[in-house]
């Protein structure tokens, strides 16, 4: 579970803190409550981790520091100095 910060004009996610939770399934090879104990190799065991899920704990009406900035950056392009590289 990730918990942060989710941004409604752009619509990103920034993360601040994450936790890990059991889903307890007997099924399940990274549930601590999985049946087959040692070397499973049982088709009907679940082998893969799903995607965490995403909660947001603060929503912020406005955009994101990494959209704000390419927005800046799209309307003041960076000038070369010359000599400078």
């Amino acid at each position: 579970i990730i918990d942060g910060r989710f941004h409604t004009e752009c619509s990103h996610f920034i993360a601040m803190s994450t936790k890990f939770q059991d889903c307890l399934r007997p099924n399940c090879l990274f549930s601590s409550r999985h049946i087959h104990l040692i070397a499973c190799k049982s088709q009907s065991c679940v082998r893969l981790m799903a995607l965490p899920t995403k909660n947001p704990i603060r929503i912020s009406p406005s955009k994101c520091c990494d959209c704000v900035l390419k927005t800046r950056d799209e309307v003041m392009p960076m000038v070369r100095v010359s000599g400078m590289r």
